[in-house]
């Protein structure tokens, strides 16, 4: 019965994984099963192809640690060990591509501790862009506060 139950378990991690890309924590990062919750269109295991001059869908969830008061991002490629920032996507405002858990209602920026939201975004993968191989930092964090609503890191590829 034990053995059935492990297999099982097993299983059913597996399935919900394989959908998913495979992301890493930031440094210092502690949010749970971040791996189950990120989705980039076409890349379940990376490095993840980014074609310039396109935009490419990503959706995530991820559960309020918090009740934030707003939310903005910071999304940058580590080339060469610089942080160069995605154009048009580091520092936004980010309010307005969170939704509830069901990914079709508009959260409006009101979170309550302990719900699952789900973030959409398509992001622009820039021509001036280079073509290289980078890691693709993303870190969601209320302002006022500093706290991280979720973070992850991903190889990637800007072909």
């Amino acid at each position: 019965m034990h053995c059935s139950l492990l297999v099982f378990t097993i299983f059913i991690s597996s399935a919900v994984v394989c959908s998913a890309t495979k992301v890493k924590q930031c440094p210092n990062g502690n949010i749970k099963n971040l791996e189950e919750y990120i989705i980039i269109d076409k890349c379940e295991i990376p490095p993840c192809k980014l074609r310039r001059n396109t935009k490419l869908p990503l959706t995530f969830k991820f559960v309020a640690e918090d009740e934030y008061k707003s939310l903005t991002q910071t999304v940058y490629a580590v080339i060469a060990e610089l942080k160069l920032p995605f154009l048009g996507e580091d520092g936004e405002e980010v309010c307005d591509r969170i939704f509830e858990e069901d990914g079709v209602t508009k959260n409006n920026c009101k979170f309550v501790k302990g719900r699952i939201y789900t973030y959409k975004h398509d992001i622009a993968v820039l021509p001036v862009y280079p073509k290289v191989r980078t890691v693709v930092h993303w870190d969601i964090t209320d302002p006022t506060t500093g706290k991280h609503a979720v973070c992850f890191e991903t190889p990637a590829n800007i072909v």
